[in-house]
């Protein structure tokens, strides 16, 4: 194991944007902790990353039940001694109106996409802090920054995740640790899949609008330049980020647009 390369930790690892972005830093030879729910899904990904140059370690967590994060600081420092990226991306979201969706499904988003993020960051700082220095890449989202029909648990969680570790970025500016928020519009990922009903059900349909998002591989491939560039935010994506610059500049218009779009496409 060469420790003149950097370890990164990834959430979510198991599929989707965090598999894709354990790849790309494989072929970079550097070492890897893999952190999700599915064991199986872990080992295939630490397989296929070892093959491509990359050191794989696999660590598995839920982050909807995240009850001893500093024990999992110390398992994942125990495998190179050492943590420079911590890449937050396990997440989960929704397709339901806001009305239809269950309080405990309000409760599991935010378990998931805020609190056991939060929860597993604040326990590495301290370890930053040692060491001179660390980076969080924390997967945001287009509607961390705007909102959007469907998603009203999952944008308040990404808005959430923004308020945050931008307040933990400038309390810990001068320990040499930096945040870089990625927030990817529609990325061809099974995350519309994956994402639940209002009940709690699973929605298990890919969105017109996944089909023709980005590539996963491309979006890792941004995200990985902007860490290394220290970039505090990246949006990544095609026409839907439009959307972000009528938020900032003609909020007016940006919701009379935004009212007319069909959240599933």
């Amino acid at each position: 194991m060469d420790l003149s390369k950097k370890t990164i930790w990834i959430t979510g690892a198991s599929s989707g944007i965090g598999e894709a972005v354990a790849m790309q830093y494989a072929t970079l030879g550097h070492n890897l902790i893999l952190s999700a729910r599915r064991q199986t899904e872990l080992e295939r990904v630490a397989n296929a990353c070892n093959a491509l140059g990359g050191k794989c370690y696999i660590l598995t967590l839920d982050l909807a039940d995240l009850k001893n994060p500093e024990t999992l600081v110390q398992e994942a420092l125990a495998f190179t001694g050492k943590i420079d990226v911590l890449v937050n991306n396990g997440g989960i979201t929704q397709r339901s109106l806001a009305a239809d969706t269950s309080t405990e499904v309000v409760r599991k988003i935010m378990e998931v996409n805020f609190f056991g993020q939060v929860a597993l960051s604040s326990a590495l700082v301290p370890h930053y802090i040692k060491a001179g220095g660390g980076q969080f890449a924390v997967l945001s989202s287009l509607t961390g920054i705007f909102g959007f029909g469907l998603r009203s648990t999952y944008s308040a969680s990404k808005h959430a995740l923004h308020g945050y570790f931008e307040s933990l970025a400038i309390e810990n500016y001068k320990h040499n640790i930096h945040v870089t928020m990625v927030c990817p519009g529609r990325i061809l990922t099974n995350i519309s899949i994956n994402a639940i009903n209002g009940d709690g059900s699973n929605y298990g349909k890919l969105d017109e609008g996944q089909k023709n998002g980005i590539d996963a591989i491309t979006c890792a491939k941004k995200i990985i330049s902007a860490v290394d560039r220290k970039k505090r935010e990246v949006l990544i994506g095609k026409m839907d980020l439009v959307m972000v610059y009528l938020k900032r500049f003609l909020p007016y218009l940006f919701f009379k647009v935004v009212v007319k779009l069909d959240p599933t496409k």
